[in-house]
């Protein structure tokens, strides 16, 4: 679509994630407009529509922290994909609902928000909101903060790509902050989730790391997904095959796809 010179509501995070350069390079040669369906992105987006690019001081990117947040490292031991699959928030499938749990999803958010928004790694900043109501926030150098909120439901960052500039009548409620009384945030643990953390690394050394990363992680997860690895053990197994890479730096997409194949067979053997 992109190629074809197609405005893009973009849905698949890995596609960013694995080949965030290219995509967004030939989106820029195109003139393509690519619009964000992730949430969080959504709202990034929606926070820096119309104001100057060289004002913005930081990217909030929000969390929920997964069903396991107020969990210590030690409770972690023998939690089963039954257990994992239970968002507190949001209704996924199993492969997101795991990776939200071990708060790999929001890491590998961290490197998508990188390449869709043109930003350097250090200006994105992750924040634990566990009521999900602000989906993201931007600073600017003034000191003043845009957030996007709203309940968390997909239908209003679907409907959004789909209908920019537009926005559609959707009939869905308004926050009720009355109510709702307060909107708690915190930082997020990476030593309990060091899938965050490894994230944020494969996305600072860059090259075909990312790839290693969303693929190791994959494999690890469906291991996972049939009781054959514990859920600590997620970030282990993809710590591991990214110890194991040789790394490549500006590759191209089949550079990107060898790695992430290489990392799948890899993680399957450490698992």
């Amino acid at each position: 679509a992109v190629e074809a010179g197609k405005p893009v509501a973009l849905a698949n995070k890995e596609s960013l994630v694995m080949a965030g350069e290219l995509l967004m390079g030939t989106a820029r040669k195109k003139g393509v407009s690519i619009i964000p369906v992730d949430s969080e992105h959504s709202a990034i987006f929606q926070c820096l529509s119309g104001h100057r690019r060289q004002d913005l001081e930081q990217i909030m990117l929000t969390a929920s922290g997964g069903p396991f947040l107020d969990k210590s490292a030690e409770d972690l031991e023998g939690i089963t994909p039954e257990m994992a699959l239970c968002h507190p928030t949001w209704k996924m499938g199993p492969k997101i609902s795991i990776d939200s749990a071990t708060l790999m999803n929001k890491g590998l958010e961290v490197i998508e928000a990188k390449w869709l928004f043109d930003v350097p790694l250090e200006v994105i900043q992750v924040v634990i909101h566990p009521e999900s109501v602000i989906h993201s926030m931007v600073a600017y150098r003034d000191g003043s903060v845009i957030a996007q909120l709203g309940l968390p439901d997909m239908r209003i960052p679907i409907a959004y790509a789909l209908s920019y500039p537009e926005r559609l009548p959707l009939a869905l409620p308004v926050p009720d902050f009355v109510h709702m009384g307060s909107l708690t945030f915190r930082e997020p643990d990476l030593e309990k989730f060091p899938c965050l953390a490894l994230a944020i690394e494969a996305c600072r050394i860059g090259g075909t790391m990312p790839a290693v990363l969303s693929a190791a992680n994959e494999a690890a997860v469906h291991a996972f997904l049939n009781h054959r690895i514990e859920l600590r053990h997620i970030g282990a197994v993809v710590q591991q095959v990214m110890g194991k890479h040789k790394l490549v730096s500006g590759p191209n997409l089949s550079d990107i796809l060898d790695a992430a194949a290489w990392a799948s067979r890899t993680a399957e053997e450490v698992v």
